[in-house]
């Protein structure tokens, strides 16, 4: 088995090579099959992509078999009543609007829950509940499917707390599988309720911080985990969560070894 035989697609993020959007997916095109786009907005600088940016990266996607995914950059919520427009839905519209044409596999979107995560007041939890698929409808609306949202978990908050409002909102799921890893648990488990709504899973070695080489990792939890979603043929994005170029190749060689070793 090689890593083209495997049944999910090999990605990482854009800000790989210390540079732009463009210089990085033409460095990444033809060694990974979907690209995270990482992308920011603030008052005096913005990196979103405009129409030259896109038709380029449409072109790199039909040559190299590639396929794009985008990671919102402010957890998603919905202002207070009266306050209007939280600007985390505000700078959500901009970032989809602008990469729509490239028809993303996937739009990763943090969900505010920072005060609700240790709850088990349903008089806490329900409101929180309710305002969280509102905002995910109101976002499906700046895209071409909610399937295309995909809910991310965080490290420190109960396993189940986006369960009910996926399932509500209709969306799909990013599966952190480093965040499990720092919380200390093992992703198997989790994984395997919720495979079936995953169309994007984050994984990245933990070191000083998260987000380091696949290196960092124990073999026997890296063989673990491909094996279980090669047994289970997840078809999704498998995304190197990492930002340099000696993490993306130390990376793809432990996938390798271990794919390698699945196949002995």
């Amino acid at each position: 088995m090689r890593l083209s035989d495997l049944p999910f697609r090999l990605g990482t993020t854009s800000y790989i090579i210390p540079d732009d959007i463009l210089p990085n997916a033409r460095y990444l095109a033809g060694k990974v099959r979907d690209i995270q786009l990482v992308l920011f907005e603030l008052d005096d600088q913005s990196n979103l992509p405009d129409h030259r940016v896109i038709d380029e990266l449409n072109e790199l996607s039909h040559c190299h078999d590639l396929t794009y995914s985008v990671h919102l950059p402010l957890d998603l919520r919905l202002a207070a009543i009266g306050e209007g427009t939280h600007i985390s839905m505000v700078k959500a519209r901009r970032v989809m609007e602008s990469t729509r044409d490239l028809n993303p596999v996937a739009y990763v979107v943090h969900l505010d829950g920072k005060e609700e995560r240790l709850s088990s007041d349903p008089a806490v939890l329900s409101p929180w509940r309710d305002q969280a698929v509102k905002s995910l409808r109101e976002a499906a609306g700046y895209c071409r499917d909610i399937r295309q949202i995909a809910v991310e978990n965080l490290e420190g908050y109960p396993l189940e707390f986006n369960d009910a409002v996926i399932h509500t909102a209709g969306c799909s799921r990013c599966i952190d599988i480093g965040h499990l890893w720092l919380d200390g648990l093992d992703p198997i488990p989790y994984l395997k309720d919720r495979l079936e709504e995953t169309t994007i899973m984050h994984v990245h070695g933990i070191g000083k911080r998260d987000h380091e080489s696949l290196q960092l990792v124990a073999r026997e939890k890296m063989d673990e985990l491909i094996q279980f979603l090669v047994e289970k043929k997840y078809k999704g994005i498998f995304t190197l969560e990492i930002f340099s170029e000696s993490d993306l190749e130390t990376s793809i060689e432990v996938i390798e070894n271990s794919v390698a070793r699945l196949r002995g």
